[in-house]
């Protein structure tokens, strides 16, 4: 039985996936709420952009140990209200304390130039935008909050965060290690509340200087109309249905006992999920087989045990939409296999395998964001380039294979923004992140986000004086 998640009036009750009880209610924020933040980050701005660098390389390095410091409780609080791992959620805030680090240190780094040109010579300058909307989603809200605030903040802008009404609590935890690590107040906030509301005055406001939007490719449609109302600038990370890639001259073991973790890790609710696998032919059915064992083999259970490997669903709603890809008409590919789930209570899905499946199917080509991955062979190289690129997607996706050549040349021609060769994992903090065609535009993290967090201001100063 489901039990009931209702709130009073005014007030966002949390939920624990795995025990479908009540952890804490926060308050429902609404318009008024959201100018008020907005007010108070632009009137903190012109002090916070003009903190000499090597103060904001302190404060933001101070931050980052007051996120180490409460590391475990951070985890404990990510773990119960999304429902992942308790170790994934340990390696996310280990990875917040490691973007803060960064872009403490990228500070001082993020320089204009000096071009000579005749008559003089011509300077340029970063300057920070004003204040940041960093709109962010359920499934990874500590750690994609950080990638938005750290490099704002590093660049002199002020932040106004909102998290998503299901998952709000480590945003909230990180702004008040932010004000305990010294960074004033007004610098970083957060507003709890719907996207229709809060989202939409954030992204209308006329003193927002900018958008960082995570989230469906619908929504951010919705946010990229919106922001043209005052030219603001906007960067868009958006769905996915990333392809994973396995030649026959590939180490079919290893491609295929990491297969189920690159699409069902956080119960696959992840825009990098590798949730199509495209098989070379000539393997299909031993890879398929393996894939299947590994599956069926996956720890599924209580999220704050250090041995389980997935976790339950966001939502009861979630599970139902994922369940109706896979539970619906005669039309669908076969299951082979499925992992088990826990009795009782909970929002559980079973990690899935779909083998054999038409790439015309809606689990081929839909983004499902759950624990089903579909699995498809393929004749030669050029027919693995055409399955991978048949999609209105292109955020992530891996290429397994002993040939160096092929690597390069897949790496090429599949239209994705981040890619891996016998590998499964997406993000590194120190190299850009982002997708091409709908899965949205610009670039998190690395030094190249910096670019998307000021502007650069050109002068020319005269020789003649």
């Amino acid at each position: 039985m489901t039990r009931s998640t209702a709130a009073p009036t005014g007030a966002v009750r949390v939920v624990n996936p795995a025990t479908e009880l009540p952890i804490a209610e926060v308050a429902r924020q609404g318009q008024e709420e959201a100018d008020a933040a907005v007010g108070r980050a632009a009137r903190a701005f012109p002090a916070w952009r003009d903190v000499a660098p090597a103060d904001r390389t302190r404060l933001l390095r101070r931050f980052a140990e007051q996120v180490e410091a409460h590391a475990d409780e951070l985890a404990l609080l990510e773990t119960r209200n999304v429902g992942k791992p308790i170790a994934d959620s340990r390696g996310e805030v280990s990875m917040v304390v490691e973007v803060l680090h960064f872009y403490s240190g990228a500070v001082d780094k993020h320089r204009g130039a000096t071009i000579p040109v005749a008559g003089g010579v011509d300077l340029t300058w970063p300057e920070p935008l004003g204040v940041v909307a960093a709109i962010v989603p359920w499934n990874f809200p500590l750690a994609i909050a950080s990638w938005k605030i750290a490099p704002a903040l590093a660049c002199g802008n002020t932040v106004v965060v909102k998290p998503a009404e299901l998952t709000p609590l480590t945003a909230l935890r990180l702004a008040e290690l932010a004000l305990e690590a010294g960074i004033p107040e007004g610098v970083l906030q957060v507003v709890v509340g719907r996207g229709t509301t809060v989202g939409t005055a954030l992204v209308e406001h006329p003193e927002v200087a900018k958008v960082a939007f995570t989230g469906s490719t619908e929504a951010g449609r919705d946010v990229m109309a919106r922001a043209s109302g005052t030219i603001k600038r906007v960067t868009l990370e958006l769905g996915g249905k990333s392809a994973n890639v396995v030649f026959a001259d590939a180490d079919l073991e290893r491609a295929a006992a990491g297969a189920p973790l690159a699409v069902f890790g956080n119960a696959g609710q992840d825009c990098c999920a590798r949730s199509r696998v495209l098989v070379e032919h000539k393997v299909f059915d031993r890879f398929v087989e393996q894939l299947v064992a590994a599956t069926q083999a996956l720890v599924v259970g209580d999220p704050e045990d250090d041995a389980t490997q997935m976790g339950p669903l966001v939502s009861a709603d979630h599970r139902a939409r994922v369940s109706g890809f896979v539970d619906q008409s005669h039309d669908e590919p076969r299951v082979a296999g499925r992992s088990p789930v826990p009795d009782g209570p909970g929002w559980w899905f079973p990690a899935t395998v779909l083998a054999p499946v038409d790439p015309g199917l809606r689990v081929w080509r839909e983004e499902i964001f759950g624990p089903v991955v579909a699995v498809t062979p393929f004749e030669d190289e050029a027919h693995a380039v055409a399955l991978a690129n048949d999609t209105p997607y292109g955020l992530s996706g891996s290429i397994w294979t002993r040939d160096s050549s092929r690597a390069l040349r897949m790496a090429k021609a599949v239209r994705a923004g981040v890619l891996s060769v016998n590998s499964n994992t997406s993000v590194r903090v120190n190299a850009p992140f982002g997708g091409m065609k709908q899965s949205g535009f610009g670039r998190e993290l690395g030094m190249e986000a910096l670019a998307s967090f000021s502007d650069i201001k050109n002068v020319f100063l005269s020789s003649q004086g």
